[in-house]
């Protein structure tokens, strides 16, 4: 006899559909990222760190986040480049980029003209930050 009993597949399917948003936290300061990383997966995201542009574009083009939150001050390459280079690659789909600097405000219309949705000013507050991912990432009911 067969077993007809599709429950636990149509569970698992379930499961699989309200998997975590995906974040990609990139900063060359492991603190930073830390701090950032530790925050949003308390609000259920799923957060991976890049720790240079470079790293983070090879994650972006093996699998694309659900958003982007890129310092706009690196080493190898700013974030600015990053998002530059992100929007001019035609085989990624749309990705929200919060760019995450202690720049002022003549800055921010570099960031825009490259394509960045949004910035965020160090030091940044718990709250501004959470509020800014929710808009974009409204959060999922948490499992207890």
């Amino acid at each position: 006899m067969i077993d007809t009993d599709c429950r636990p597949m149509v569970a698992l399917l379930n499961e699989k559909s309200v998997t975590a948003d995906r974040i990609l936290v990139v900063d060359d300061i492991p603190d930073n990222s830390f701090l950032l990383k530790i925050l949003l997966e308390e609000e259920g995201y799923q957060v991976e760190v890049a720790d240079s542009g470079h790293a983070a574009l090879a994650k972006i083009e093996a699998q694309p986040p659900d958003l982007v939150l890129l310092d706009v001050m690196m080493p190898d390459m700013s974030g600015f480049e990053v998002t530059r280079q992100i929007r001019q690659n035609r085989q990624l789909p749309f990705i929200p980029i919060l760019l995450i600097t202690a720049h002022d405000q003549p800055k921010a219309s570099e960031g825009f003209e490259v394509g960045a949705d949004g910035f965020l000013r160090k030091p940044i507050e718990s709250e501004e930050l959470l509020d800014r991912v929710h808009s974009i990432l409204p959060p999922r009911h948490k499992s207890s």
